[in-house]
């Protein structure tokens, strides 16, 4: 089969960033700015509940005033969840199965496991022959699996073909996690790589991370996600040229293009991961948080099974009453061990096998700061909020129905990250309180606060130029604007999601696609549409009221309100612009276009020949 011309081969020459040492001075100064936020904004709530309250409005000003005392108390769980940098020294692979931790004599065993269900199976050998270039340490043996959930005989013969290994099983029960589990019950490595479909692994991550299991208790190492393919995103201003080329032909767009400058911004799906991997993972590594992200990770047999030993016995014994004398129980004990594997059946598996090994048997977890693979980023709405779900929906699920934070074996340092993590998406609650205050205030003239007074802004300014200040610092040079635009992009997925996890609903455990799909777009966005439109009525219609001189409302207020329905806004542009993005080209495929492509589709693949 000839190899595809993937719409990602323009990006294959870009370079992984590299992970920043550790600057003392810059630490220093991110913990003294974030000490004095912190010491502000317990001033400013002091203030104001006890002396800002407006008494002609208590529901609304009690409600506000509720939802900043939350945002402050997720200020500081996060300030806790960051503050402080403290990587695991880096040592060479070990020689010897006695220097891994591992008895007896040989050589060391690494399978690298490749997981797949319906991608595009020439995507697959790409990251097939990444794996085969793979540099074994000293005393080692690599072998590779292709784990193939769909059980598909082209897949199977691109496996043949680079002479690697191919499982599969009879059915997908458990997804990813049982596909994980039959690998491992298939093969015999002491250690393990997990990687997705388009998992692209560099030479040497096997000599840059083995060298951490010569800590006997090193459960897993994970390194980052580097999404390669991000690609640049236009001008928001440039949205208009996407229906130009429909309605005033292609001679009349490309004049309009003439007249357009590049853009330059990137990651139109605000999906680039680095804040979190390089801020949040890495600053967890000093209590041994930071948690299994799946692909690109390596981990250790022996402490996977352990694991799944200790739950198959905790199982046994919450049901040793029925396994005695109901054969329906016996039933049910049988269906729930199961399930119980190395990675638990559940759809964020690696994040829920992390509290596993974070609670019981004493093992350890580290984060490798250096990026050693590369991977697809979703491109089209639709994956993106496939993902963002199956991320909310797995979280909320565990939060609420298998919260770590009453695991009284979890060391209680570890039990701040955790929650850290369910209080982040439990913040679209008092996030969408603070979208939807302003707009109302600048409609009815009703205000939270009882003046905005010298007062007022004596004691908010200084919270939010120290809070700037602070979270720039704690950056470490990543876009904190990005990482709170992704918040409010995110919010009616997450409200989604926290249904059906209360209700025990099951969320559904579909790939991210890893093709381009534009189409539906809109249907992702009508939240946020909605809220824009709210927010840009609700600033003409109280100034005009203003003018007019029929509100109630002070000029303060006027001000005020209308700042933040402005910056409520600008926040929610980049996920509708996401909407209306489609990039400048696109390879075609050497195959034709598949017959499940829509009918956009269909005519963006024609496009692009």
């Amino acid at each position: 089969m000839p190899e595809q011309d993937f719409y990602f081969r323009p990006y294959e020459t870009r370079r992984p960033p590299q992970s920043e040492p550790k600057n003392p001075k810059i630490e220093f100064l991110w913990q003294l700015m974030m000490t004095v936020t912190l010491a502000l904004g317990a001033w400013y709530l002091i203030w104001r509940w006890g002396y800002s309250l407006n008494y002609q409005a208590m529901p609304l000003s009690i409600l506000v005033a509720t939802a900043e005392t939350l945002a402050y108390l997720g200020s500081l769980i996060f300030a806790y969840d960051i503050w402080a940098c403290k990587d695991t020294p880096r040592k060479s692979a070990p020689t010897t199965r006695a220097n891994a931790g591992l008895s007896g004599t040989g050589l060391i065993k690494i399978d690298i496991f490749i997981t797949t269900y319906d991608e595009d199976e020439e995507l697959v050998r790409l990251s097939i022959q990444s794996a085969k270039a793979v540099i074994a340490p000293p005393n080692s043996r690599v072998r590779i699996y292709v784990l193939d959930d769909g059980a598909r005989s082209d897949m199977k013969e691109i496996a043949r073909q680079e002479d690697v290994n191919y499982l599969t099983r009879s059915g997908n029960a458990g997804f990813k996690a049982g596909n994980l589990k039959n690998a491992l019950f298939n093969s015999t490595g002491d250690f393990f790589v997990i990687c997705d479909a388009d998992t692209r692994l560099f030479p040497k991550i096997l000599m840059n991370t083995m060298g951490y299991f010569r800590d006997p208790k090193v459960a897993w190492v994970q390194t980052p996600h580097w999404f390669y393919d991000i690609p640049d995103s236009e001008p928001l201003w440039h949205l208009g040229t996407r229906f130009a080329r429909r309605y005033l032909g292609k001679t009349r767009h490309k004049a309009l293009q003439k007249n357009q400058k590049t853009g330059t911004e990137q990651d139109p799906f605000l999906v680039e991961s680095g804040y979190f991997f390089d801020v949040i993972q890495r600053r967890r590594n000093r209590n041994n948080a930071s948690f299994c992200c799946g692909a690109g990770s390596i981990h250790r047999r022996e402490a996977a099974f352990t694991i799944a030993n200790f739950l198959w016995k905790k199982a046994s014994v919450q049901n040793k009453t029925l396994l005695a004398g109901n054969s329906q129980g016996g039933e049910n004990i049988l269906v729930q061990a199961a399930e119980i594997a190395p990675f638990q059946f559940h759809v964020s598996e690696d994040l829920l096998t992390s509290i596993a090994v974070h609670s019981e048997g004493g093992w350890r977890s580290v984060f490798h700061p250096q990026v050693e693979s590369r991977m697809l980023s979703p491109w089209g709405m639709k994956a993106w909020a496939v993902q963002k779900l199956k991320y909310a929906g797995g979280t909320f699920d565990i939060a609420l129905n298998r919260n770590p934070l009453f695991r009284s074996r979890m060391p209680w340092r570890i039990k701040l990250h955790y929650l850290a993590t369910f209080f982040s998406y439990f913040s679209c609650f008092w996030i969408l309180v603070l979208l939807l205050t302003p707009i109302f205030t600048l409609i009815t003239g009703i205000s939270p606060v009882s003046a905005y007074s010298v007062t007022f802004f004596a004691h908010l300014i200084p919270l939010l130029i120290a809070n700037e200040i602070a979270m720039t610092l704690g950056g470490w040079g990543h876009s904190i604007h990005k990482s709170a635009q992704n918040t409010i992009a995110t919010l009616p997925i997450n409200f989604r999601a926290f249904y059906l996890a209360l209700r025990k609903r099951e969320i559904k455990f579909h790939p991210t696609p890893k093709t381009p799909k534009f189409d539906d777009a809109l249907n992702y966005v009508r939240f946020h549409l909605i809220v824009l439109a709210l927010s840009i009525g609700a600033i003409i219609y109280g100034i005009f009221l203003y003018l007019l001189g029929v509100s109630n409302i002070t000029q303060a207020a006027l001000i005020v309100n209308i700042f933040w329905a402005a910056w409520n806004a600008w926040s929610l542009l980049p996920i509708i612009r996401a909407a209306f993005w489609t990039p400048a080209h696109l390879p075609k495929h050497s195959a034709a276009t598949p017959k499940s492509a829509t009918n956009l589709e269909r005519l963006f693949y024609a496009a692009t020949k």
